[in-house]
């Protein structure tokens, strides 16, 4: 619950209320690092990211650097004496993350709309497998640089999380909830698929007036 809270703070919307702009009327409509990069520029956007990016990886931390204390809080649950096993604490961090990435997709404080969790799920990988989100960044700038199309970017970077996982870390548990959460951040792009289908999906580098059309 406190994971999905966490998440769930519409970074994108705040920043451009601050801005007296409703960011969900312009752009894309989307709340997320993207909409807000191409829209409010790239301070803010950069800004959106890092808080975004801040909320996935502190609820990974935090329910791991607090494990002895749901331990001692809980133990027929986390383990007896503050004692835990090191699988059930990696379990729990995974589960912390993924609702990290829930609440930023379906905030509950704008009736459930919220961005793609990109930034979000960012945040939670540097937690958990660091050297998969490296290799998946990569491609995310290649790409994203080569076509100039940021959802193309991610969308590839989605796509091969689970590989990426596997390949550096040789681990089930990590490798099944990573494709879960490239298979949600997927989901969530389906409207920039259309979009790219059509040929009417904006470039990062164009105009905001082009860009609000």
């Amino acid at each position: 619950m406190l994971a999905y809270l966490l998440g769930s703070i519409p970074t994108g919307y705040l920043v451009a209320r601050a801005k007296g702009i409703d960011i969900r009327s312009v752009g894309s409509g989307n709340i997320g690092a993207t909409n807000a990069l191409r829209v409010l520029g790239k301070p803010a956007g950069i800004l959106v990211f890092a808080v975004d990016a801040l909320k996935g990886f502190l609820a990974v931390v935090l329910i791991v650097n607090w494990y002895p204390e749901l331990c001692d809080l809980a133990p027929r649950w986390f383990g007896p004496n503050g004692h835990g096993d090191h699988q059930l604490r990696e379990s729990l961090g995974i589960v912390a993350g993924v609702f990290a990435v829930l609440g930023h997709n379906y905030t509950c404080w704008l009736k459930f709309k919220g961005g793609k969790g990109i930034a979000t799920s960012a945040g939670v990988l540097t937690a958990l497998v660091p050297w998969a989100l490296l290799i998946i960044f990569s491609l995310f700038i290649v790409l994203s640089a080569v076509t100039r199309f940021i959802s193309v970017g991610s969308l590839v970077a989605s796509f091969s999380l689970p590989f990426a996982t596997w390949f550096t870390t040789r681990n089930w548990t990590l490798t099944a909830a990573t494709g879960a959460m490239g298979v949600l951040a997927i989901y969530r792009h389906k409207a920039n698929i259309q979009r790219l289908l059509k040929g009417t999906e904006p470039r990062f580098d164009q105009k905001k007036s082009e860009a609000a059309k």
